[in-house]
């Protein structure tokens, strides 16, 4: 009887053991998982997600490439195996070496088909990423000579080169310098869209560029200048001022309600539909995660523009 019991008792005890090694596994098992879901949750993604990797090329309009660095940046910190290299070089040029398959991504101020023929852009998905203004800017000594607003027909006399100083249209006494860009510029094509009602900008050959860094930095060098950035470079304090167009600020707030006339979608064309990394990357700018940034570095969100068509 003695050995009887002795025998259940063992058993009991093998038994309690069991039973509390296999909850002790499941505690473990779900500490992990909660760890696991936690990590996934602080870097913003699943595991898959964190797994892109590959490389993206990209290259054209110069008043984009503020944002597409911003965001290279960004997108990159949470895809760390994904490196990015974005080039200016204007939206013509972007368009072309896309057309071509040499770079991934052609950033442009407008259509692809207002620089490609048709078989080349026909061949190209838009990706519509944002909207950009456009300002006429001035060296600082015209704006303290009296030059704060232009009429329309004042600016397309400027940069058509009718009107050569400055005091024709109220302001200093000295030579209005234009400091231009090429044709292939998709700034350029824009400004003379919807500033100059399509009338061709004259050309200074000796201050002709399609970085817009370059044009800032020109026109806040040189007494009597003029030129048109977007709004994108003058972010902070620029050293420069800008010109309101028949009353009109160039301003977000007066680009969304349609007061303000000089703006365009900016665009990301891809040869065909982009391959997964390039999607990614697409996608992450045009979300609202990335949408809080644009406004900051001088873009418009395209979803709060109460006009869509000029």
């Amino acid at each position: 009887m003695k050995k009887q019991m002795l025998a259940i008792c063992m058993a009991v005890f093998m038994a309690s053991g069991l039973l509390a090694g296999c909850g002790s596994g499941n505690s473990d098992t779900s500490t992990q998982a909660a760890a696991t879901t936690e990590a996934s949750s602080e870097t913003g993604g699943n595991a898959a997600d964190q797994d892109l990797s590959g490389t993206i090329t990209a290259a054209g309009s110069s008043a984009l490439k503020p944002l597409v660095d911003d965001a290279a940046n960004s997108f990159s910190e949470q895809y760390p195996d994904v490196a990015i290299t974005v080039d200016a070089g204007g939206s013509g040029e972007g368009l072309k070496q896309v057309a071509e398959g040499t770079v991934d991504i052609g950033n442009s101020d407008v259509a692809a088909d207002e620089k490609l023929d048709a078989t080349q852009a026909g061949e190209l998905v838009d990706h519509q990423v944002c909207v950009i203004t456009m300002a006429p800017i001035v060296n600082n000594d015209v704006k303290e000579g009296g030059v704060t607003n232009l009429s329309k027909d004042q600016l397309i006399s400027i940069f058509t080169g009718k009107t050569t100083n400055w005091k024709d249209v109220g302001g200093p006494d000295e030579d209005i310098v234009l400091v231009t860009r090429p044709t292939s510029s998709g700034t350029r094509a824009t400004f003379e869209k919807y500033a100059l009602d399509g009338n061709e900008e004259a050309s200074n050959a000796s201050m002709e560029t399609d970085d817009s860094g370059v044009l800032l930095q020109n026109v806040k060098d040189t007494k009597g200048a003029i030129g048109y950035v977007a709004l994108s470079y003058l972010t902070g304090d620029p050293g420069v001022s800008t010109v309101s167009i028949d009353g009109v600020e160039p301003t977000l707030e007066n680009t969304y309600s349609g007061a303000y006339p000089v703006w365009t979608f900016e665009h990301m064309y891809t040869k065909g539909e982009p391959n997964e990394v390039c999607d990614a990357f697409i996608k992450y700018i045009m979300s609202d995660e990335y949408g809080t940034n644009m406004e900051q570095l001088g873009y418009g969100v395209s979803s709060k523009m109460t006009v869509t068509e000029h």
